[in-house]
């Protein structure tokens, strides 16, 4: 495909995808919100990944182990030169987390594909209820790099540092304190509201209505004209990290900021802090 993104290959379209489909060193791993659509449907040759039991270790709150994860890539038959193409629903939320995860755990050949599910489905490409099996193949990922990932120890010290650009990109109603958290969603926190400082820029404005990403200056715009700009230290969070993964994906991969990490501890962690500081807009009674 022709982009002028940073990264050449982070991205795929569905014309590479059809072209690849039977392509022996291409996996194609749908990760969902919805962790039952890949059982509805899903591009041919394509195996799931389970968000909730097979990217996060739900005892730790963490991501998944490197131990746990080089498993679910070898019994996947994913090897170490295998290209990894991830798609998924909601315009590729944890489709953009396990690309995330994928790099901190060294794997660089990971791309995802444009427009993910939604976009698959829209134009009536082929698809399959078949479940495929691969033959192992005892990957055994490298220890990981965490270099793109951000704790809150690399936050508190510098609130109200200028060099620091937090980027929230929940909704405008977590961003004010309305909700903590979208309706249906179990993952939660003590108390409602943002890190001080940060700057509101919702994941789905970085998408066309299609689903595929905007291109590069209109990217570039949006995040500039909050006062996100490349020679600061940008760190993005949401409520779990899946959202913040994507714009991280955005903002790393796409548009090449070489200073951006993923708060994957985001809101839920944040929130539920004691004696940290917040900010929630204080609603005016009415007269």
């Amino acid at each position: 495909m022709t982009t002028d993104y940073a990264t050449e290959n982070a991205l795929v379209d569905a014309d590479w995808a059809k072209a690849h489909a039977n392509d022996p060193n291409v996996r194609f791993v749908e990760v969902d919100v919805d962790t039952t659509a890949y059982e509805q449907s899903h591009i041919p040759g394509a195996i799931a990944w389970n968000w909730t039991s097979q990217l996060a270790d739900g005892i730790r709150r963490d991501i998944a182990s490197r131990e746990d994860f080089s498993k679910l890539l070898s019994e996947s038959g994913i090897g170490p030169d295998t290209t990894i193409v991830l798609y998924g629903d909601n315009n590729n939320w944890f489709a953009a987390w396990a690309y995330w995860q994928l790099k901190l755990y060294g794997h660089d050949d990971v791309r995802i594909l444009n427009g993910g599910r939604k976009y698959w489905l829209d134009n009536g490409l082929p698809l399959s209820t078949d479940v495929p099996t691969y033959d192992a193949t005892g990957y055994e990922l490298p220890e990981p790099d965490f270099a793109l990932r951000a704790y809150r120890d690399d936050i508190l010290p510098r609130l109200g540092d200028a060099e620091l650009a937090l980027v929230d990109v929940r909704s405008p109603a977590e961003y004010n304190g309305e909700i903590i958290a979208p309706p249906g969603m179990s993952e939660t926190a003590q108390r409602p509201g943002r890190i001080p400082g940060a700057a509101s820029i919702p994941w789905a404005q970085t998408v066309k209505e299609d689903g595929t990403f905007k291109d590069a200056d209109d990217l570039r715009t949006l995040y500039e004209s909050k006062g996100i700009t490349p020679d600061k230290d940008v760190i993005a969070y949401c409520r779990i990290g899946e959202r913040s993964s994507h714009s991280w994906f955005v903002l790393h991969e796409l548009l090449g900021y070489a200073r951006v990490r993923n708060y994957d501890g985001s809101w839920t962690e944040y929130g539920s802090l004691i004696g940290v500081p917040i900010e929630k807009p204080v609603a005016v009674a009415a007269e």
